[in-house]
């Protein structure tokens, strides 16, 4: 029997075993790990370097992409520009789906993508700073390629105030009119989706409001883009999906819920940073790229 003593000892071991969890070498998707260059975007697939046009190339048949990022990290939102010009450039019709704006802001994206409103009109209006928060500068290359080439944007998130009150008392917390803009099914049984959850959360489980918070976020985001492309989609069409990686990895997140709900998928690209090369799960995403840590705005 375990004296006092050695139970404290045991319990805090386990707890540093918790917190230990690595999100980035889940035992989820294809068996195996791959250690990834600083400043390399790897395929999964063939364990081969990689460029944004592989990534463009892999999405041909696909009406989505996914492209997880660590926020405000210059070289990951330049190269989601790079993506996005590489698509273009392979003839699909590209649209952007973006985070960190949310679904009342939408009038704002459009006006952009016109190239009827100046930039400081424009993050005005989308409220940039309490809507993200994060410096411009950083998503700068992405605005800029859709206001060049006159893409859509689209505001994928639903407002904050949603999240904040399922967090609190679930999705009970919505009202009637806030449910019937969602999908019918809020879908909570993903146990690979929660494994992905409670490693980004250091393994500290979560409260069941908490990751049905987490869920609304996917789902919602999930449901602006099919409702999209099911009204103005073209058999070209490819719809970027820009958010942070939490939301993509192992397929598990807007992803998931995008095949799930209406059959759509496409490949992943997970991006990361670190000050030396990161060895990563094969079943991470399609592609993962590492770049050199540096102080994010």
């Amino acid at each position: 029997m375990l004296t006092p003593k050695a139970k404290l000892s045991a319990m805090i071991f386990v707890a540093a075993l918790a917190i230990a969890v690595d999100p980035l070498r889940l035992p989820l998707g294809d068996k195996g790990e791959s250690t990834v260059m600083l400043g390399q975007m790897l395929s999964m697939r063939t364990h081969e370097s990689a460029l944004a046009e592989d990534v463009a190339a892999a999405a041909d048949g696909h009406r989505f992409v996914f492209l997880g990022e660590q926020h405000a990290t210059e070289l990951h939102q330049k190269m989601q520009a790079k993506v996005i010009e590489a698509l273009i450039k392979r003839g699909r019709k590209v649209v952007i789906g973006v985070e960190y704006i949310t679904r009342p802001k939408q009038e704002w994206l459009d006006k952009w993508s016109a190239d009827s409103v100046d930039e400081s009109a424009f993050l005005e209006g989308v409220d940039w700073k309490k809507q993200w928060g994060y410096d411009y500068k950083f998503y700068r290359p992405i605005f800029e390629v859709a206001r060049q080439n006159k893409l859509p944007v689209l505001a994928l998130n639903v407002p904050r105030d949603w999240v904040r009150a399922v967090g609190k008392q679930g999705f009970a917390g919505l009202t009637a009119e806030q449910a019937s803009q969602l999908p019918s099914e809020m879908f909570l049984g993903n146990k690979n989706h929660r494994q992905v959850f409670s490693a980004m959360m250091q393994g500290h489980e979560p409260s069941p409001n908490i990751y049905s918070a987490q869920v609304l976020w996917d789902e919602g985001m999930a449901d602006t883009a099919a409702k999209w492309l099911a009204t103005n989609g073209t058999k070209n069409t490819v719809i970027v999906i820009v958010a942070g990686s939490g939301h993509v990895m192992y397929g598990q997140g807007i992803n998931y819920r995008l095949k799930r709900n209406h059959g759509g998928d496409g490949p992943t690209v997970v991006m990361t940073d670190g000050t030396e090369p990161v060895t990563v799960s094969n079943g991470l995403a399609d592609f993962v790229y590492v770049t050199r840590q540096r102080t994010r705005g």
